[in-house]
């Protein structure tokens, strides 16, 4: 078997007397969409957190395309191919979608955001970020300002920000948080399409988009991950059920 692109080994985390992280392991391989689900305070994002080299682990290592980043900057790790949705949208909201996109683009290049005027005018960052933008479905909402698009729509702008550094991998936190029906669909059907593309960790609370994307799930409680495995595996799973699914359902 070839070696996972993200490796994940013994990650621990505390803060104070609460243990977020404790002794994950983890392997996802190239080309996977690995789903990360758990309730509230599992410390699903204290480890996104360690992954991006936000929070630094107390022990454990991380590796990426065979690379030990455990002790990398962020900005080092976004260099090698990791890219980060948050949970909450971080986008300029006074600026287009096209504008946001050609920002990712220069930063990823290297330069400042100081110079964001001439994101504004250089067609070599302008064409990248439109050709991103078509392939989360927003080419028509290119010239709009971003305060006055959806949130559905903010949420398919933050990917392309993501996507718009080139990224080997990409990690979702809560991409389909808030979202209505149509607005969550058409996210699904983004992710599906991202995925034969890329790789993806995904943290969701919507479990019909977790079993209708993922190819495996890992499932975390207390910081600990206690199943790791297909869908159909995870879903069958009693102490799976017991610590989480059937908390979901039972709350609709």
């Amino acid at each position: 078997m070839t070696e996972a692109l993200l490796a994940i080994d013994g990650l621990t985390k505390r803060f104070g007397g609460v243990t977020a992280s404790d002794g994950i392991d983890l392997a996802v391989p190239s080309g996977e969409l690995h789903a990360i689900i758990g309730p509230n305070g599992a410390g699903k994002t204290t480890l996104i957190g360690q992954l991006t080299g936000e929070i630094a682990p107390d022990a454990g290592r991380i590796r990426f395309a065979g690379e030990d980043i455990t002790a990398l900057p962020v900005h080092k790790r976004s260099q090698r191919g990791l890219a980060r949705s948050f949970q909450i949208t971080s986008l300029f909201n006074d600026f287009t979608a096209l504008d946001n996109v050609a920002l990712a683009v220069q930063a990823h290049a290297g330069h400042s955001f100081h110079f964001w005027r001439d994101a504004r005018e250089d067609e070599t960052l302008r064409s990248p970020a439109r050709e991103t933008l078509a392939h989360v479905g927003l080419a028509d909402r290119a010239n709009v300002i971003v305060s006055s698009m959806s949130h559905g729509e903010h949420r398919q702008l933050e990917i392309a920000m993501a996507l718009a550094t080139r990224p080997r991998m990409l990690l979702l936190d809560e991409p389909m948080a808030g979202m209505g029906p149509e607005e969550s669909a058409r996210m699904i059907a983004l992710l599906r399409a991202l995925k034969r593309d890329l790789t993806i960790l995904l943290i969701e609370h919507d479990m019909d988009a977790v079993f209708a994307l993922a190819d495996r799930i890992s499932v975390l409680v207390y910081g600990r991950v206690i199943a790791s495995g297909e869908p159909a595996a995870i879903r069958a799973n009693e102490d799976v059920r017991k610590a989480y699914l059937g908390e979901q359902e039972s709350h609709g």
